[in-house]
């Protein structure tokens, strides 16, 4: 088993999510940075669905009841176990008594922690993955306390294996990320769009309002055309969604969410979703427009990409 020691600021179960339900209202909460998590279970050899511990802030531990292997993806972070440093992005044997501790994070936001081996928790509708708003899936439903035991089965060890440098993704600010073009992009006068996508305009701030449900921007408001509508009749909402509410700035929707009622400029690219999982406050943002080739290109490269990580590891 493991027992959490510090949780830090918030860290949950996860996994690769529950798709095919939206239309009863239930997200898919999935790791928000799915690269990570596949990369994560690539070094520690378990399925490409093993569930992991989606972490932000400093300061978590975790102490180990068993001999196994451990890993940690995502955000590159100054870790140790029981005082000797771990370096991220690579396999590492623990041995029981062992106490990994998370003291910085030098770049990026969220970060994994994997095992090499299968948690006794029960899956809901097909998958591990913590529903906060719920109460569902992960631990009881809920983000991980002090004092909480995981138990495990199937406990094996790996050698020591490594992501290559040139495979892990760049998670600094500035962040530069590209959309399509959204369903009410006409709602908006052209100025305010010409700045706002041209990837070298306007900049935005990630905002201290953030979660696995969106992400708020500060900064100078995008101003709707005369006659257009401050909202919309509340429909279906991807993932990627840039909403922009009465107040003019814009909302990043993530995985926690099925509906939404603001009008949408643009969609984020599938290629530069897990990005958004790596997006703090104060992180400055812009965004370049591109046509849907473009990003299904762009998508195109980043799965072989993982292909290519997958040969290598």
């Amino acid at each position: 088993m493991i027992e959490i020691v510090n949780p830090g600021m918030m860290s949950i179960v996860v996994d690769g999510g529950r798709y095919g339900y939206m239309e009863v209202g239930v997200p898919a909460s999935p790791a928000l940075d799915g690269y990570a998590l596949r990369a994560l279970n690539r070094l520690l050899a378990n399925g490409e669905g093993a569930p992991a511990i989606e972490i932000f802030g400093v300061g978590f531990s975790l102490r180990f009841g068993m001999d196994v292997s451990c890993a940690i993806t995502g955000a590159r972070v100054m870790a140790d176990l029981s005082g000797g440093p771990l370096q991220s992005w690579m396999s590492f044997a623990v041995k029981a008594g062992d106490v990994l501790t998370v003291n910085a994070i030098e770049e990026g936001f969220r970060y994994y922690v994997g095992f090499s081996a299968a948690p006794v928790l029960d899956k809901f509708i097909g998958s591990y993955s913590t529903n906060l708003e719920c109460r569902f899936g992960g631990y009881q439903g809920r983000a991980l306390q002090k004092g909480d035991r995981i138990e495990f089965e199937n406990v094996r060890k790996v050698g020591e294996r490594k992501i290559p440098e040139n495979f892990i993704p760049r998670m600094n600010p500035p962040h530069m990320l590209r959309v399509v073009e959204g369903p009410e992009q006409d709602f908006f006068t052209e100025e305010s769009l010409s700045k706002f996508l041209s990837g070298t305009g306007r900049t935005f701030t990630v905002s201290t309002k953030l979660n696995r449900t969106g992400i708020r921007l500060d900064g100078k408001p995008l101003k709707l055309r005369a006659g257009a509508e401050e909202s919309i009749i509340s429909e279906g909402l991807l993932p990627g969604s840039i909403q922009v509410p009465a107040d003019g700035l814009p909302i990043i929707q993530l995985h926690e969410r099925t509906l939404g009622g603001y009008a949408r400029p643009a969609l984020i690219a599938k290629a530069d979703h897990d990005l958004l999982a790596h997006l703090k406050p104060g992180d400055a943002v812009t965004f370049k427009m591109i046509g849907i080739e473009e990003a299904g290109g762009l998508f195109d490269k980043k799965i072989q990409t993982a292909v290519l990580m997958n040969k290598l590891i």
